[in-house]
């Protein structure tokens, strides 16, 4: 290459390189007015049927995702490892219509966890989870059908309380089942079965109501023995005192007699 080659290749290779560097600050400044949104990794959005759909089903998920799309339809974090829900899980989603949160590990439920649902979700999905007893104020004012089956529940008073405040989706009352409950032989057995014949919640009050009069009736037993053993030993003290006074002399006897009668009275 001459020198008079090289002289006018270089002007061009300028330009080449500004040109390269207005395209990079092109790129980073759009970078920086519309930043990409990073979601975990497994979870995409994705339009259903015309609905906003978010998936994370089997992403290995630990603990609910932040930053959904908030105008989400339809959210999907099923198959993962979720162990609890705390308060305002899902306070950001006020579009949200179904909720999937089968096949995970959630063995706890704040209160609030689905505070902000209360209006537009109709479909709830906790199956096949670790719920063994859950408070009924966790799904206060909540409409949508529940999905609760394939759970370890404790058959109980709170258990009974917890279906009647929701609405069990359809045919999934029977995979409610007894995993250990207040009463041996309902163990194995459907919950609705077993409640048909039997209220949890007024045993437990028949109960507390027995332990009371048991605990009731002791303190009165223990106060009556404590009276009748005080009367007994001042008729002894008594008794013994007026034997004493038969042993003095008369005049003596006489003075203490009376001492001892109006010290009684």
């Amino acid at each position: 290459m001459t020198a008079a080659q090289g002289l006018l290749l270089r002007p061009i290779t300028m330009g080449l390189l500004l040109q390269n560097l207005f395209l990079l600050l092109l790129l980073l400044l759009g970078s920086c007015l519309h930043p990409a949104t990073a979601f975990p990794k497994g979870c995409y959005p994705s339009e259903e049927e015309g609905l906003k759909t978010f998936r994370c089903s089997n992403a290995q998920l630990t603990e609910v995702p932040r930053d959904i799309p908030n105008d989400t339809n339809k959210l999907y974090l099923d198959f993962n490892q979720i162990p609890f829900l705390p308060r305002d899980a899902f306070r950001d989603l006020p579009l949200l219509l179904e909720l999937d949160l089968s096949h995970n590990a959630i063995a706890r439920i704040e209160t609030g966890a689905f505070q902000g649902l209360a209006e537009h979700l109709h479909s709830l999905d906790l199956s096949s989870n670790r719920l063994v007893s859950v408070s009924k104020d966790a799904f206060s004012n909540l409409k949508a059908k529940v999905n609760l089956s394939n759970n370890p529940w404790l058959c109980d008073c709170r258990l009974q309380e917890l279906i009647r405040a929701v609405e069990l989706a359809a045919d999934s009352s029977g995979g409610i089942v007894c995993d250990s409950s207040t009463q041996e032989e309902h163990v194995g057995k459907a919950f609705l079965q077993v409640i048909a014949d039997t209220d949890f919640c007024n045993v437990y009050k028949k109960t507390t109501d027995i332990a009371m009069l048991v605990t009731m009736f002791g303190w009165f037993a223990m106060v009556i023995s404590y009276l009748v053993y005080y009367v007994r030993q001042n008729q002894e003290d008594a008794r013994r005192h007026l034997e004493y006074l038969k042993s003095l002399p008369s005049k003596q006897r006489r003075s203490e007699e009376s001492s001892t009668i109006s010290t009684v009275v």
